[in-house]
């Protein structure tokens, strides 16, 4: 590959439409993503998500895209209708039970595998401690750190069994925020110490239990970082979360299209400041032009030393081991066979479950 196609793999990309037009082919052709993040946007029925994701398998250079989409359920699921939708993390917890949100993961993994996405952008291991939260809600599982270090490391594995890759999110924690980070730049005035003891325990938690990538948070963390947002912050991502507390996995920001990062500097200064600050992963989720103009300021801080060609192939590495377990052998989605592997009458019967044991407990 050549230098910009490196880079280019060091970013997971979005795009509009339900195909892959000659446009979107050759720029991913030119330019090689990692990665593409699919949305409701993309989306129509089963079918035409197999056909789209081996399509995009095939413009990858030997068939190693990381596939990721949003299926948290709830308010936050991408997947059109005949699949199972399983109900908000919050719900899930309600039940109780570790074991259902293992197997509610695992369901999840195996309808998402049947189309062809290995990744799913799940759990979110923030703690909902602010009830003026915007955003998070019922996204999280519980209000105390220890319920959502459970539920979250019940649902990691059972992504991770089924051959999907979990990335927790939002890290150092999005729960105690009152504004929403598309729109603007939340602050939390949180110390030092009540981070440790509620926000940054599932995330610790779920590093014991095999964790493997991770999203940043587009939040100011003031007791942290003075200055920067924490997809931006060197002390949070390289020493906060590499070096004191252990990850070994792929870093991946939060969406640089979002207000509370392109309110303050161009995509192009953001993507360089973050993979400074320690991400691997640069997700660009929608606009193309900013996609190029990611790939081009990374490429240039590399040719001008900003960025050293160690730390691009220290990112490289962590990418390939990943592919290596959830990419690697590639099998394309059989279209054929959906109607025996999606929405089928075991997945809604697990569903229907969840929810008479959380209206249960309620």
């Amino acid at each position: 590959m050549t230098l910009t196609q490196r880079i280019g793999q060091l970013c997971m990309i979005g795009f509009e439409g339900p195909e892959v037009t000659p446009d979107l082919r050759a720029w991913m052709k030119e330019y090689q993503p990692g990665g593409v993040i699919v949305f409701s946007r993309n989306l129509v029925d089963a079918e035409q998500i197999a056909y789209l994701t081996n399509e995009l398998q095939d413009i990858a250079r030997d068939d190693s895209l990381l596939i990721a989409i949003d299926q948290e359920g709830g308010r936050v699921s991408r997947l059109p209708s005949g699949f199972t939708i399983f109900p908000p993390a919050g719900m899930v917890a309600s039940s109780g039970s570790t074991e259902l949100a293992y197997q509610a993961a695992a369901v999840t993994a195996k309808e998402l595998r049947a189309v062809g996405i290995n990744m799913n952008m799940a759990p979110v291991l923030d703690v909902h401690t602010n009830p003026a939260n915007p955003i998070i809600g019922d996204r999280a599982f519980s209000t105390d750190p220890e319920q959502v270090s459970l539920m979250g490391a019940a649902t990691i594995a059972g992504l991770h069994d089924h051959l999907v890759l979990a990335c927790g999110k939002h890290f150092p924690g999005h729960g105690d925020t009152t504004k929403d980070s598309h729109l603007e730049l939340p602050v939390v005035t949180a110390s030092r110490e009540r981070l440790d003891d509620v926000e940054l325990k599932p995330f610790r938690y779920a590093i014991r239990h095999g964790l493997k990538a991770m999203m940043t948070a587009h939040v100011h963390y003031p007791s942290l970082d003075p200055t920067n947002p924490a997809t931006l912050s060197h002390p949070i991502l390289s020493e906060l979360l590499r070096k004191e507390m252990g990850f070994q996995g792929l870093i991946f920001s939060d969406d640089l299209e979002m207000r509370a990062i392109l309110d303050h500097s161009s995509v192009g200064d953001a993507a360089v400041r973050s993979i400074q600050a320690g991400v691997d992963i640069l997700l660009i989720c929608k606009t193309r032009e900013l996609e190029t103009q990611a790939i081009e300021a990374v490429r240039k801080a590399v040719d001008s030393g900003e960025i050293s060609v160690k730390a691009l192939e220290t990112r490289l590495a962590r990418l390939q081991a990943v592919k290596q377990q959830f990419v690697y052998p590639f099998q394309p989605a059989e279209p054929s066979r959906l109607k025996y592997l999606v929405g089928i009458t075991d997945h809604q019967h697990l569903l229907a479950q969840i929810r008479e044991q959380a209206r249960t407990v309620i």
